[in-house]
C-alpha cells in the first residue's frame, strides 16, 4: 500500500483522502475479518484483490459503449456516483472512459461508477486490475494468472486477457 501512497503523492493527491479499492477492502477485512458478499464474480475479484493487495474493478459490459480507454480527464466527461448524482472528473484526473464519454472508474479504479456495476443480470464483464509500483510488471500478470485460474474453477469463462500500457491504453469491446 505504501507504493500507492507514494504514487498518489507524486500525482499531487492526498494519499489518505482517496484510498484505493484494495486498501479499503484490506482495511475492512482487518476490521471485520470477513469480506462483503455482493455477487459471485465481484466476491472472487475481491478475494484476489486482497491476496495481491492490488485493486480489481469489474464493469458490466452492457453499460460500456464500444471501448474503455485509460486517460486523463478533460473535465467534461460524465461519472455516475453510487448516490445517483452525476459528477465531472477534474481535468487531468486518470479515468476509465468509454466511447460515449461515460466514466466507469475515477482516480484509476479507486472510484467505480454506479453505471456499470455488476448485478444479477450481468452476462459479460470486464475485470480490470492496475499497478503503479516498482514490481507491478510482475505482480499484475501474477494476479491475472490467479484470477483466470479461479474464474475457470468457478465456472466463469474468460474470453481474453489484455495488459494496457501508456502506449496502448485502450481495450476494445469486440462483442
Amino acid at each position: 500500500m505504501q507504493a500507492w501512497r507514494r504514487a498518489f503523492s507524486q500525482m499531487g493527491l492526498k494519499p489518505t483522502q482517496y484510498r484505493s479499492a484494495a486498501e479499503a477492502l484490506l482495511r475492512r477485512f482487518r476490521k471485520e475479518d470477513t469480506l462483503p458478499t455482493l455477487h459471485p464474480l465481484v466476491d472472487l475479484c475481491n478475494a484476489v484483490s486482497l491476496t495481491y493487495a492490488l485493486p480489481v474493478a469489474v464493469f458490466d459490459l452492457e453499460f460500456v459503449d464500444g471501448f474503455i480507454v485509460v486517460r486523463h480527464a478533460d473535465g467534461d466527461e460524465h461519472y455516475e456516483a453510487f448516490g445517483g448524482e452525476v459528477e465531472h472528473p477534474e481535468a487531468g484526473e486518470v479515468i476509465f472512459v468509454d466511447a460515449a464519454r461515460q466514466v466507469h472508474a475515477r482516480r484509476w479504479t479507486f472510484r467505480q461508477s454506479r453505471r456499470s456495476i455488476v448485478s444479477s443480470t450481468t452476462r459479460r464483464a470486464l475485470v480490470v486490475s492496475e499497478g503503479l509500483h516498482a514490481q507491478a510488471a510482475d505482480d499484475v500478470p501474477a494476479l491475472l494468472d490467479t484470477l483466470i485460474s479461479e474464474l475457470n474453477t468457478a465456472g466463469f469463462t474468460p474470453s481474453r486477457q489484455t495488459i494496457l500500457t501508456a502506449t496502448a491504453p485502450r481495450w476494445q469491446d469486440c462483442g
